[in-house]
């Protein structure tokens, strides 16, 4: 089906305004269909024309003012719409069918109890999967709804319910003027729990097969709710615009949350069922946070077209890890940003589908989904945080304030926020904006330090470097830490300009200082750019890191060791040495888990078969060290296990932990550990297909069904591979999670001589089935089906001659294109290693 182009919706947004939906919904079916019947009411200039979208599974009637229109008229998703009045009736009834990929309206039911659940996905185009639409971000208007349903179950949508004319029949009232995209519902037998804060009535949802974990976190989720409120009341003159505030834990959701108005919508991994870490549980709270501010960014104002998509996900990235901070017990949120969600944005930068943070152009709604990626969330947030330290705070938020007030309801651009942000600050942001948000790629910011025989300063700079590609310098309000031998810290503000000489900002300030034991740019990690110490500093970190009490700093420096390592400049053994050293004496589990994650995804690809399991016995015996020391019962007990577990060849230590023997005190082998301690097993080759079919019986949850197919795609059988494979490239039945489940568990780095078949057969397969599915699943699963351990010139070369097809949908192009890089630089260091070894 074609994708709404900008230069449609621009002319179609020209074109009409629309008025109000009247949305009447039947979920009483067969659970296969639903029956739609939707009144648009809008305003054209008489005789023009223009259409509708729809995506039914039969279209059944359709009447444009006073007459009926012909429904076969219906091409591919668009509905023409001849001979506009000034004043407009559009009624559109049809058949829609349920989905399983988590679009539309997403039918579930629960393996726990039987149980069917439903809600709806509107975003980024889908909400003409549930009724006809003008289904652009600018053609923004009040929702009424009614909702016909089995009268024992529960049905919330984006306002409340203002009526029930009989049982099974749900009138609810109008919305404010909302986003298409925004609309949502659920329907089902859900558990809900309610309070109410600041005159805002307050709901949680969830399945009933996880109402008791709810009930055990709820007061934990109400009190982050009710604290991020205040805040941002405190920070924006603007209060809450939409009434009430539910917040329902949805299955098999495919993002991390929807900030649909009124009712937020979650994955239910969010609802915990075993033991979690602190780490997690302020993941909750930020994703709480980050979806309450896109009701300011997003919803009260909203983009006007994809471009300008980081106005939404960069604001919300950025605010929503600044309230977490600021206004809950999660103080340390940006440590975790810092090491997190910037190594995601660096990634992306970095990688040939870059893009700017607000392109000039998106062509299409396909392309903008493309670019729901870590530069406009993470990338984006950490602009804004540049800017604050540059503007100010107050400058800034009066910016956005004024933003509010001009765009209340409607929609915006990039030069309408800048307008804004410049009549508050009385800077001329144009510069600034064109260097950080209209030019794609990372800068490094590298030390270079002169030091006498006194050991003092004799000179410090701070050299600004762009990649050729992307020769675009930028300003950057930093600070410069100078940190001792006992951890203690001097840090200094320095503001490197964009037309510097050569990039090079000399800091006269430390001429003649003493020589710090350690010099780190970008202390306090104010703006987005790699950074590289200068050689004695780097030297120094082995020494200096477990001393270092701040762990912002501490999260600096990992994340300048990871970035040298994946860019193949340090050897990766070093930084495997490095956690060796310090990651016994860690204390912060973001960094600990962070860490382990990532420094595990380089061990896995950037070393061969031998130094790769010396390695990962380093990084074990490293594990085992902090969970030795670590607080019984405590969140960093659990990210250790998961650590030992995960880069653990001690079969017996495993299989003991499963059947209770040996378990260190205080640690619950709890559901989710045991499938973590199973899986691990199953890719040894010392649990197989009896064990797993047994853990599934006795954990007969969503979550179990997901864990147990990703355990069966892991096996080290060719008949497991080759049921998994079909699973990935031609099943349509199963779910979107089951299927990104079965493609996780796929390719294990052990398992190299069994997959070498399929190496080639994802580049021969994923063509046709990416065409299976739609856009945001298809994606997901094929990012997760690349053969991402077959570092070897012929994958890269598999790889191009797919690129070089014109068949390919923009996701796989963007997925390959990405993944290609990944081994492009793997390939790199190893031949690096090899030389070195030479």
């Amino acid at each position: 089906m074609p994708s709404l182009t900008r230069v449609e919706a621009t002319a179609r947004g020209a074109a009409i305004t629309v008025e109000s939906y009247e949305v009447d919904l039947d979920l009483t079916g067969d659970g296969e269909l639903f029956r739609s019947h939707v009144t648009i009411r809008f305003r054209a200039a008489a005789g023009t024309e223009t259409f509708a979208e729809v995506k039914p599974a039969k279209l059944l009637a359709v009447r444009l003012n006073d007459d009926e229109l012909d429904p076969a008229g219906l091409t591919d998703n668009r509905l023409p719409l001849p001979g506009l009045r000034e004043r407009n009736t559009l009624t559109v009834e049809a058949e829609m069918a349920y989905s399983n990929t988590g679009e539309g309206i997403h039918r579930f039911v629960d393996p726990a109890d039987g149980e069917t659940y439903l809600y709806a996905m509107s975003f980024l185009d889908d909400v003409q999967r549930i009724f006809a639409a003008f289904d652009q971000p600018d053609l923004k208007a009040p929702f009424s709804l009614t909702v016909t349903a089995p009268a024992e179950w529960t049905v919330a949508a984006n306002e409340r319910v203002v009526a029930t004319p009989r049982p099974g029949r749900w009138e609810f009232a109008p919305t404010r003027p909302l986003a298409t995209y925004l609309f949502t519902l659920i329907a089902g037998p859900y558990h809900v729990r309610r309070d109410e804060h600041d005159g805002i009535p307050l709901a949680v949802y969830c399945r009933r097969s996880l109402a008791e974990h709810l009930d055990a976190d709820v007061e934990e989720i109400f009190t982050v709710t009710k604290q991020s409120f205040d805040r941002f009341h405190e920070l924006f003159a603007e209060r809450y615009p939409f009434g009430k505030y539910d917040q329902a834990f949805v299955p098999e959701f495919n993002a991390g949350a929807m900030e649909n108005p009124g009712l937020v919508t979650f994955r239910d991994d969010l609802v915990f069922r075993s033991a979690v870490t602190d780490t997690e549980r302020e993941r909750r709270a930020n994703t709480i946070a980050h979806e309450m501010a896109h009701m300011w960014f997003g919803d009260l104002v909203t983009m006007r077209w994809w471009d300008d998509l980081w106005l939404n996900e960069s604001f919300a990235d950025y605010l929503g890890t600044r309230v977490t901070a600021e206004a809950t017990r999660f103080d340390h949120a940006w440590t975790t940003f810092a090491l997190r969600r910037k190594a995601w944005g660096y990634a992306a930068d970095q990688r040939p589908s870059t893009h700017p943070v607000a392109p000039r152009e998106v062509a299409d709604a396909a392309q903008g989904l493309l670019n729901f990626d870590g530069i406009s969330y993470a990338k984006g947030a950490s602009v804004l945080r540049q800017l604050v330290a540059w503007l100010g705070d107050d400058a800034f938020l009066a910016g956005l304030n004024r933003h509010f007030a001009a765009h209340r309801f409607g929609n915006a651009t990039l030069a309408d926020l800048l307008a804004s942000l410049s009549a508050a600050s009385g800077r001329d942001l144009g510069d600034w904006a064109e260097r950080w948000l209209r030019q794609a790629q990372v800068n490094t910011l590298r030390a270079e330090v002169a030091v006498d025989a006194d050991g003092r300063y004799q000179e410090v700079a701070v050299v600004q470097t762009a990649p050729e590609s992307h020769p675009v310098l930028r300003p950057h309000r930093i600070g410069v830490g100078r940190y001792a031998a006992d951890g203690t810290v001097d840090r200094i503000d320095v503001d490197l300009a964009a037309d510097a000489p050569q990039g090079r900002t000399v800091l006269p300030e430390l001429t003649g200082v003493p020589a710090a034991r350690l010099l780190l740019p970008n202390d306090g990690d104010l703006t987005f750019a790699k950074v590289r110490l200068d050689p004695a500093s780097a030297d120094a970190v082995r020494l200096l890191l477990p001393a270092l009490a701040d762990p912002l700093a501490r999260a600096l420096l990992w994340r300048e060791a990871l970035d040298a390592a994946t860019d193949g400049e340090r050897p990766v053994s070093g930084l495997v040495a490095l956690i060796a050293a310090a990651l016994p004496a860690e204390t912060e589990v973001i960094i600990a888990e962070d860490l382990l994650t990532q420094s595990r995804s380089l061990v896995d690809r950037y070393l061969d078969d031998t130094t790769r399991e010396a390695s990962l016995a380093l990084i074990a015996e490293a594990c085992a060290a902090l969970l030795h020391g670590a607080p019984s019962g405590g969140s960093l007990q659990l990210a250790a296990a998961r650590g030992l577990i995960d880069a653990s060849s001690d079969a017996d230590l495993l299989i003991g932990w499963l059947a209770g023997r040996a378990v260190p005190a205080g640690l619950a082998v709890d559901a989710e550990l045991r499938w973590a301690v199973l899986r691990r097993l199953v890719v040894l080759g010392a649990a197989g297909e009896s064990e797993i079919a047994a853990e599934a019986a006795a954990d007969q949850s969503a979550a179990g069904a997901e864990r147990a197919a990703a355990c069966r795609a892991a096996l080290p059988d060719a008949d497991a591979k080759r049921a998994a494979w079909e699973i990935v490239v031609r099943n349509t039945e199963l779910s979107n999670r089951l299927v990104e489940a079965a493609a996780e568990g796929f390719w294990q780095p052990e398992q190299a001589e069994l997959t070498a078949p399929y190496v080639e057969r994802f580049f021969a397969d994923m063509p046709a089935a990416a065409r299976l599915r739609t856009p945001w699943t298809a994606d997901r699963v094929a990012g997760r089906a690349f053969p991402r351990y077959a570092v070897a010139q012929p994958t890269r070369e598999a790889a191009a001659a797919l690129l070089a097809r014109d068949d390919l949908t923009p996701g796989l192009r963007r997925v390959v294109t990405d993944a290609d890089d990944d081994l492009r630089r793997a390939l790199v260091a190893r031949t690096a290693i090899a030389a070195a070894a030479a």
